[in-house]
């Protein structure tokens, strides 16, 4: 109730600048275009620089900005999330916040959610900042890179810049390969104003990004064991915690792998490598489902995001367990390489001294954004009151009888002809639902087609349109009612499932009743859901109140996320204290003997640092069986990961001065690199060793460790 009321008291307090703000616009409206462009703008206080933005914007592209827009722009000013609903304009909003913040001239990134967003909203949004004597520019994935990356430096030159937070994530970690300084891009980062903060903030803030390079050694290993695994049978061969992700051999399975490659001891340290190929192979087959985790397209493995039902593009699994898919699928193995560099988002973000978002849904995790970025929401009121009618859950003893009740709903709504758009949790359930449809004519938004996804979703609120989703209707489109559709009662949504946080509920309540159109969500779940046996049903104060025990799920998630941040700061911490020893080098603050000197130096530390990333990989990956002997996986982890990080300072020096005695008897060029790409990955998709721990959930394989 506490915070409730400080959002009440921040936004009340903004919304009293709105009038001082029209008043401002109205007097400023009688000046001519060019009395505007002459106005000393950036000497003016924070009222007047939205007042003029917001009559220029008006001026440029014919929108005049609603009250409820200019109090969002001041939530921005303020360093905060506005959460916006659907349909109230938030790009226009974040306009004049972003002039504000440009003022300074140390460059402003305005984070989207892809790469068509950042080249439209730039564009669009383009002619009011020139008008203002600003300028602007976009950053794409296709531009050029390394030597030819010139446009990409114009960009990030601008006043202010358009860019998805992984295109901006990307370029981070090449200048930190850079071995000249006009190879970097990056001036240092100033302010983020961050479009869909809550999927780029908390739904893939520990999604890190990757820059690798170098040859990668073929793997056999992972065929050779899928041939083994393929026949394992759970509760014979291997133990399975369905919700906990947690996985374990029995003393059967571990005697079938020992006796199949007549290894011995499979728990030696020298059948490490196999020990980590059978648990991922494992995983790999019982744990990810085809066409629910991923797809197999044109012979490549596509994850699909959890929380948008999207295929994630350029993400990968962690190196063992994406070859393992390869191998269960048949498919030819894909070059890992070696990684160079990497970071996650959420400590990109961390980079910017200032930082603040929107976003449709906010509200439910207002505590996370407090804790972990020290972020406030204030909550905007949407321009026209919001009509949409959110109906209480329909709940089922059984999946089979929600499924029925589903599409009973589906065909009474279509023959009334409401149009109603289905959201699923993956792409199976979405083309199981479909063809339980054939009486009915619909279409199927998932994965598979998202290259369609935008006409798809713009018929979906025609009179009688039926369209079943994943969650990746909840982002970026917006669903315009057909003629005769608002007396039918506006768009219906039926929520097939109840996710572990309510925000992402919201988003699919949100593609209904946008700027007061009428509409209508409801959910049905079932006793059998995930998310109640997962969280619900051992707990007779919550029984199957769906909010209830979404609450209970998202206080158990922050606290992991909260718990694992702490740990893996320090790895970050490493690697910004390397990075601006690398960085001086780079520039001439650290002076070398000589130019052969600098590069060598350079090019060993990017050596080094790769060779510690990947042993306290391995570290990380094994660090759960220290449990056996009774030890603190958290200590030993921690103490193992200082003590390697100051070895490797303590030899660097050492390994400069052995490569470049090396380098000058050889002749070799260190400037000659081999090539590097970038990925995503989904660092730990079943939980970190820390994150089992926590659950209670470490495996007990008995006193097998030699």
């Amino acid at each position: 109730m506490r915070h409730f009321l400080r959002n009440l008291f921040h936004a009340a307090e903004h919304e009293s600048f709105i009038p001082s703000i029209q008043r401002r616009r109205a007097e400023l409206s009688a000046l001519s275009d060019t009395a505007l462009k002459a106005i000393e703008w950036r000497a003016m206080d924070l009222p007047d620089v939205i007042a003029l933005t917001s009559l220029v914007a008006e001026r440029v592209l014919g929108l005049k900005m609603f009250d409820v827009q200019l109090q969002g722009a001041l939530a921005l000013t303020a360093g905060k999330i506005a959460e916006m609903q659907t349909g109230e304009g938030k790009t226009l909003a974040a306009v004049p916040a972003v002039v504000w913040f440009a003022r300074e001239g140390a460059g402003v990134h305005v984070m989207t959610v892809n790469d068509y967003l950042a080249r439209r909203d730039a564009q669009w949004m383009g002619g009011i900042y020139e008008f203002l004597g600003l300028s602007v520019g976009h950053v794409q994935q296709g531009m050029g890179r390394g030597a030819a990356s010139e446009e990409r430096r114009r960009a990030y030159a601008s006043d202010i810049t358009y860019a998805t937070a992984n295109e901006i994530g990307f370029d981070h970690l090449r200048d930190g390969l850079a071995l000249y300084p006009s190879e970097q891009v990056h001036r240092p980062f100033a302010t983020a104003v961050i479009d869909e903060a809550d999927s780029i903030l908390i739904d893939e803030a520990r999604i890190p990004l990757v820059i690798a390079g170098g040859e990668a050694s073929y793997q056999p290993l992972a065929y050779q064991v899928d041939r083994v695994t393929r026949f394992f049978h759970r509760g014979r061969h291997f133990t399975l915690d369905e919700y906990g992700r947690n996985i374990a051999l029995t003393d059967t399975g571990i005697r079938s792998i020992e006796a199949s490659f007549g290894c011995g001891n499979l728990f030696t340290e020298q059948n490490l490598a196999l020990l980590t190929a059978v648990q991922d192979s494992l995983q790999s087959h019982a744990l990810l489902r085809r066409d629910v985790d991923y797809l197999v397209k044109d012979g490549v493995i596509e994850s699909v995001d959890e929380f948008k039902g999207r295929i994630a593009e350029n993400r990968r699994w962690p190196a063992g367990l994406h070859t393992a898919i390869e191998a269960k699928e048949g498919l030819a193995l894909k070059t890992q390489g070696r990684i160079l560099g990497s970071i996650t988002l959420q400590n990109l973000i961390s980079l910017y001294p200032m930082i603040c978002g929107m976003t449709g849904t906010a509200a439910t995790q207002a505590d996370e954004f407090r804790l972990v970025y020290g972020l406030e929401v204030e909550v905007i009121p949407t321009n026209r009151p919001m009509i949409r009618a959110d109906l209480a859950d329909r709940v089922y003893a059984r999946k089979s009888d929600k499924e029925r009740a589903v599409l009973g709903e589906i065909r009474r709504l279509h023959a009334s002809g409401q149009p109603v758009l289905v959201g699923t949790r993956s792409v199976e359930e979405s083309e199981r639902l479909s063809s339980r449809l054939p009486d009915i004519p619909h279409q199927v938004l998932n994965a598979r087609h998202e290259e369609r996804e935008a006409g798809m979703i713009a018929r979906a609120g025609q009179l009688g349109a039926v369209t079943i989703s994943t969650n990746m209707a909840g982002r970026g489109t917006d669903i315009q009612l057909g003629a005769g559709v608002a007396e039918l009662g506006g768009l219906h949504v039926i929520g097939t499932n109840r996710h572990e946080s309510r925000r992402i509920d919201n988003q699919l309540r949100g593609r209904a009743g946008r700027q007061g159109d009428p509409g209508s969500s409801e959910f049905f779940i079932s006793f059998q859901d995930d998310l109640l046996v997962k969280f619900g049903i051992e707990d007779p104060k919550l029984g199957h109140d769906a909010e209830s025990v979404q609450r209970v799920a998202e206080g158990q998630n922050l606290e992991i996320r909260r718990f694992l941040q702490k740990y893996e700061s320090v790895i970050e911490g490493q690697r910004q204290k390397i990075q601006q020893r690398r960085q001086a080098i780079l520039t001439g603050e650290i002076s070398s003997s000589s130019e052969l000197g600098r590069l060598v130096a350079l090019r060993t530390i990017d050596d080094q640092w790769a060779d510690y990333l990947a042993t306290i990989t391995d570290l990380r990956e094994g660090v759960q069986w220290l449990s056996w002997g009774g030890r603190d996986p958290l200590h030993e982890y921690l103490t193992s990961v200082h003590s390697l990080f100051v070895q490797m300072e303590e030899e660097l020096d050492g390994e400069i001065a052995r490569r470049l005695e090396e380098a000058e008897g050889s002749g070799l060029d260190p400037s000659q690199r081999g090539a590097t790409w970038t990925y995503l990955t989904t660092d730990q998709p079943f939980g970190t060793a820390t994150e089992r721990i926590m659950r209670g959930l470490v495996r007990k394989l008995g006193n097998r460790r030699s």
